[in-house]
This record gives structure tokens, sequence and C-alpha cells, in this order.
């Protein structure tokens, strides 16, 4: 594969410099997310500015997480390592971004349940695209050897195999994607209950991740099961729990229908005042 598109060499005091096709994709990832919140912002009637402050967040948030949770595995973390572009733990960046978009939606104008309802779908959307630079990259995200005819080998990946495996990445970009068009096709549907969404779009995160594991040659780290696996649950149950909290809240409609039948019968009760004749 490509793990790097354009190599400038040494640069200075700064070492190898390049563009490097997981952190292009990873930047497409964020760009692309950026667009289709704010148009769904805009398409609510919501403050769009903050889409762009909302990524920001993420993606620091996320750098963080993945890096501290690498820390924690490893036993050891310095300022060297929150820099460099290794330890990018994925369930690690997933909490830390989340914490981030957190603040800052909490923060900002718009409501903050049907704020974070508008990014849930694009958790799936990013999560496709930047698999799409591991399959790039030939990071070991690619899963056991395999003969079908879409066995892919990744000689010149960061972790290098001559033998075909399994195009593991390639699975779960399909997979993410077809998530997410069917989140994005009920978003409509399921505005008008804050919270479902974005619980949905946690379930199906959990889903994808949990059966795409066994495609990986991922550690076992609890019996049969993969860190990654025991995190999808915790998603998954979360995701589940957050649904049946926001559907037990009043729905919008319904909470605005209260309001007219509150405020009709007061104004059909006072009758127009009658005016005197002056005479």
């Amino acid at each position: 594969m490509y793990p790097t598109i354009i190599d400038f060499g040494h640069v200075g005091n700064f070492g190898p410099i390049g563009i490097h096709s997981y952190g292009l994709m990873l930047a497409t990832a964020f760009i692309t997310s950026t667009f289709v919140i704010q148009h769904e912002l805009k398409r609510r009637g919501f403050v769009s500015d903050v889409a762009g402050t909302i990524a920001i967040a993420a993606a620091a948030g996320g750098i963080v997480g993945a890096k501290i949770y690498a820390a924690l595995l490893d036993g050891e973390f310095t300022l060297e390592e929150l820099f460099s572009t290794s330890g990018l733990v994925w369930y690690g960046g997933f909490i830390g971004g989340c914490l981030g978009v957190y603040i800052v939606v909490h923060l900002s104008p718009n409501p903050t349940l049907a704020t974070i309802d508008i990014i849930g779908p694009t958790l799936l959307l990013g999560y496709g695209i930047g698999r799409i630079g591991c399959l790039l990259a030939g990071d070991g995200d690619y899963g056991p050897p395999s003969d079908l005819p879409w066995a892919m080998a990744f000689p010149n990946g960061t972790v290098p195999t001559d033998v075909p495996v399994h195009p593991t990445p390639i699975y779960e970009t399909l997979v993410s994607f077809t998530f997410f068009g069917i989140l994005w096709s009920q978003r409509r549907k399921l505005e008008d209950i804050p919270g479902v969404l974005f619980g949905a779009s946690l379930i199906l995160l959990g889903v994808e991740r949990f059966f795409m594991e066994f495609w990986r040659t991922t550690p076992r780290v609890w019996g049969w099961m993969t860190g990654a696996q025991l995190f999808s649950i915790v998603a998954f149950i979360v995701g589940i729990v957050l649904i049946f909290w926001a559907r037990s809240r009043p729905p919008i409609e319904a909470a605005a229908a209260v309001v007219e039948t509150e405020v009709e019968p007061t104004k059909q009760a006072s009758p127009p005042r009658k005016r005197r004749r002056r005479r």
C-alpha cells in the first residue's frame, strides 16, 4: 500500500516530514464530518458556526485521549509521545473526543441533546473514512491470512505482510457507510426525541466494531474478547440506556401540543370587551 504519499525527507531539525495516507484520510474524515454537521445545524435553525469548534475539540480531545489510554497500557507517558504519530488507540481517542465535544456543545447556545444527535451519525461516517487510511497505510488493522479472491498483501505497509490477508478495513468502511446511510435516512423521524439518534449511533458503532474484531489479529485481553470488543459492549449498553431515557421524556411535539391546549382555552374564556357608546 501507500503509507507515505509525499515524502519531503529531513527538513532542518524537524526530522522526516511527509504527507501520510492515514493522516490525510483522518483529516478528510474531520473535514467531511464538519460539513455534514454544519449543514444539519443550519437545517434545524441552530447556530452553525460551532461546527468548526466541534471538529477541533473532537480532534484535540481524541489525540489526547488516545495518547493517555496508550500510556496507561504501556505504563509510561512523555511529552514526546504526545506529539508523535504512534499510539493512537481508537477507543481512548473516542472517549477523549466525546468529552471535548460535549464541553463545546454544552457551552454553545444550541440545545445539547439535539446537537449531539446531529453529531452521532458522523461518528460512523468519519470512522469509515478513517479506515480507508488504515488500508492505505497497511498499519496492521488487517485480518488473518485468507485465500479469498479479494485477499490482499501489504508488503510496503507500516506493518508489512507478504501473505494475503482479509482486508478488514474495507469491510469496516462498507459497514460503517451502510450504518451511516441508515441513520441519515431516519434522522428527520428521530429528531423529535433528542438523544435517540446518538444512542442509535453508539449501538451501531458498537455492533460494527464488535463483529469486525473477529476478522482482525488483535490480541485477546479477556477470554476470547479483545479490548475493542469490551469497549463495544459498553458503547452498546450506553446507547440502549440513552434511547430508553430519551423516550421516557416528553417529545418536542407532544410538549408543544400540551402548551397549546393550555393556552387556547384561556383565549376562548375571555371574550372581547364591548365598547361603550358615547352619548
